[in-house]
């Protein structure tokens, strides 16, 4: 009887919102059947890249609601701290391709341990920043471990389950993230600064302890003989040419249109994400009660993540990514009123927005002619790649604006304009892929 050939998985460059692209071709690559993927283990191996991926939200999400502490303390500009918030992604764009080439020579495993070292000595190099420079380099370095966890994670995932279980497991383990900058924004003022005797210092590197103990527990898991022999496993998979597939996925219109869609999508979703607390707290609210209101939305996203794109078919995307572009635009709106249930709303559809806008571009790429399956792990590189470019520059615009104008009225502004033109862009995308079907 022949041998039954082998399957390769590629997965090359994702983020925190990468597991659209695996869940969507789940099915067309399932993996060989190893013993790791046949235990229980898996689900304690799920629950270490669920802790890590949570700490990776802790991480991002723990400069926002100390801007005015930090601000304060370093002498710095609203301005200056756009930059700050914007360092992790500016490096995020650079590393990402050799991130990916490193996690294929050292595997996901050790490559999730490292990820969690780099984030931990991102955090505490905080606690010692002493200015401007300092705290952004000291950011930056998050930027380094930020792209080994967006690679490793997906992976590891779409090895170790099939089928239904892949999409429970794709479920569970997206939520990590978001329950961390949750709790980071609920947490941060009303808890952690209190008890740490409102030291903001002491507050980031309780998150690096966080953290550190992450990475630790994932170590500890994989020791484990099943962990080995999936690594072993994987080492064996052959390796194609990146950089080649970059260019001829590039090359595509359709994909083209998608990429400059995302820098605008994470223009929004960064930029107001890290802002977020201060803007409200400019509405006369208390530090601590801007950070619960501020952590609606990332508790919303949660649950949009999970839903949304199970309802966006093929058929209907389109009309479902225009509705959450349009409730972004709306929530736009809504954030220029006073603290009160209509506010709420603009929360919540930000939310919506935060958690599914990103997630059904990347399903609409992986659909365009010449991406599909097969090349969908490395088109999830090339959008991130492209998208943080919206990374960077969202915090940074909002904050010259501030303090340009004294208040948010004017980024709110420019926030609906790139609303706007998103949807003027999905006109454009429907054209194009109209286009791609008739061929």
């Amino acid at each position: 009887m022949p041998a039954r050939p082998k399957r390769c998985i590629t997965a090359v460059i994702p983020t925190a919102e990468t597991s659209a692209l695996t869940q969507s071709h789940a099915e067309s690559q399932a993996p060989d059947p190893v013993d790791a993927s046949r235990n229980a283990y898996r689900w304690v191996m799920l629950a270490g890249v669920w802790l890590i991926y949570c700490s990776f939200g802790v991480t991002v999400a723990s400069i926002a609601p100390l801007v005015p502490e930090i601000s304060r303390d370093l002498g710095m500009s609203y301005g200056a701290m756009g930059m700050v918030l914007g360092a992790w992604p500016f490096v995020y764009i650079g590393a990402s391709l050799p991130c990916g080439m490193l996690l294929d020579r050292i595997g996901p495993a050790k490559g999730l341990f490292l990820a969690a070292l780099i984030m931990a000595l991102s955090g505490g190099l905080r606690g010692f920043a002493e200015g401007e420079i300092t705290l952004i380099l000291a950011v930056a370095v998050f930027g380094l471990g930020g792209p080994m966890i967006s690679i490793g994670a997906p992976k590891l995932i779409a090895l170790l389950f099939e089928g239904r279980d892949r999409g429970l497991a794709m479920g569970i383990y997206i939520t990590g993230p978001g329950m961390g900058g949750v709790a980071s924004m609920a947490l941060t003022n009303s808890v952690m600064m209190p008890a740490l005797d409102h030291d903001w210092r002491l507050v980031v590197t309780a998150y690096a302890g966080f953290t550190i103990f992450s990475g630790l527990i994932w170590l500890l898991i994989t020791l484990h003989p099943s962990a080995r022999a999936l690594e072993a496993r994987l080492a064996e998979e052959p390796r194609g040419n990146v950089l080649e597939t970059f260019g001829r996925l590039a090359s595509i219109p359709t994909v083209r249109i998608v990429l400059i869609m995302s820098i605008g999508i994470f223009f929004f979703n960064h930029g107001l994400n890290n802002w977020l607390p201060e803007l409200l707290r400019s509405k006369d609210l208390d530090i601590a009660t801007a950070g619960f209101w501020a952590a609606i939305p990332t508790g919303v996203s949660v649950l949009a993540a999970l839903t949304i794109p199970r309802l966006a078919t093929p058929e209907r995307r389109l009309k479902v990514f225009a509705l959450l572009i349009l409730g972004a635009a709306i929530t736009t709106a809504l954030l220029h009123l006073d603290p009160g249930p209509v506010l709420g709303i603009g929360l919540i559809l930000q939310g919506l927005a935060r958690g599914a806008m990103m997630t059904v571009a990347l399903l609409m790429l992986v659909e365009v002619p010449g991406v599909g399956a097969k090349r969908a792990g490395t088109a999830g590189g090339l959008f991130f790649t492209a998208a943080e470019i919206g990374g960077v520059s969202g915090p940074l615009v909002i904050g010259m604006l501030h303090d340009a104008t004294g208040g948010f009225t004017a980024a709110l502004v420019m926030l609906s304009l790139v609303c706007a033109a998103l949807l003027g862009m999905l006109l454009i995308l429907r054209t194009s892929m109209e286009r791609d079907a008739a061929r």
